[in-house]
């Protein structure tokens, strides 16, 4: 790959443009992408340019900028994303269908959580995710699953960055952070009462595959009313069961007497004699 004279390589130029853009601000100009990238004006505009034409960028009304539909036609045959979140997706909506409120899917992209799916009532609480963006790991039910049952030192990476709560609810020391991480692997789940939002809770569990390695985290999002949490943490865990055990029977060979029928996903969720009966219970 080649660099840049001050040393920086073309590629990692062109991702701190693509970075510039957020879900606070998806249309940007030029001089706010240099902004935001750090990169010089003169090279912002050679680069946009170019990936203008290759479709990754696209120009917007007031001369901005928008990220192109072509990076999500990219981003859609990621093979980690798009196994677990095609899996998922039925179990998901039938999983909404019963909790009334918030439930979604992550996985983790270094100290941060990034939400995979989403399905919501119009009337649900308050939620601070949304689809593709990413939150910081010691702000989410989905991240203390992550650091509870994830890979070993990920807890002192995150604590070495520093602490900062977004809410007078959440952890604003590295011993609260500990002790909530504790409590997660305690329970089996993650419970965040007010972490990102005061009216809102959040409960998470591990999503685990092959060799039980965790590969998601499933979260619901709740109101803060002080209730039990315990049949919808019940539910997540169930769901999360679900989808592991489907996710492994994706990737068996055809042959195989508990391949997915067909390779059909949703075939899976309909046909399967007792794949939903314990959600079925709950609507009755």
């Amino acid at each position: 790959m080649s660099r840049a004279s001050n040393g920086t390589s073309a590629l990692t130029r062109v991702l701190a443009v693509l970075d510039a853009f957020g879900a606070d601000q998806p249309f940007l100009t030029l001089t706010q992408i240099h902004r935001r990238s750090g990169i010089p004006v003169s090279s912002v505009h050679r680069i946009v340019a170019e990936l203008v034409d290759h479709g990754l960028l696209e120009p917007a009304a007031g001369r901005t900028y928008r990220l192109g539909n072509r990076l999500w036609e990219i981003g859609s045959k990621t093979p980690g994303a798009l196994g677990l979140r095609e899996i998922a997706e039925p179990y998901l909506r039938r999983l909404h269908d019963v909790i009334g409120q918030h439930v979604q899917l992550s996985v983790r992209i270094d100290t941060d959580v990034l939400i995979l799916e989403r399905i919501s009532a119009p009337d649900a609480v308050i939620n601070g995710s949304i689809v593709g963006g990413r939150i910081p790991i010691q702000h989410s039910s989905s991240g203390l699953v992550f650091l509870a049952f994830g890979e070993p030192g990920l807890l002192d990476a995150v604590i070495a960055q520093g602490i900062r709560p977004l809410t007078t609810a959440g952890p604003a020391t590295a011993d609260a952070l500990r002790a909530a991480v504790d409590a997660t692997l305690a329970r089996g789940y993650a419970v965040t009462d007010g972490w990102i939002h005061p009216a809102s809770r959040g409960l998470a569990v591990p999503v685990r595959g092959s060799e039980d390695v965790v590969v998601g985290a499933l979260g619901a999002v709740i109101p803060n009313d002080g209730k039990s949490v315990h049949r919808t943490a019940e539910l997540l865990r169930e769901t999360a069961h679900r989808i592991g055990d489907a996710l492994l029977r994706a990737y068996l060979p055809a042959s195989h007497p508990r391949a997915l029928p067909g390779g059909n996903l949703r075939a899976l969720v309909s046909s399967s004699p007792d794949s939903m009966r314990f959600l079925e219970r709950r609507t009755r």
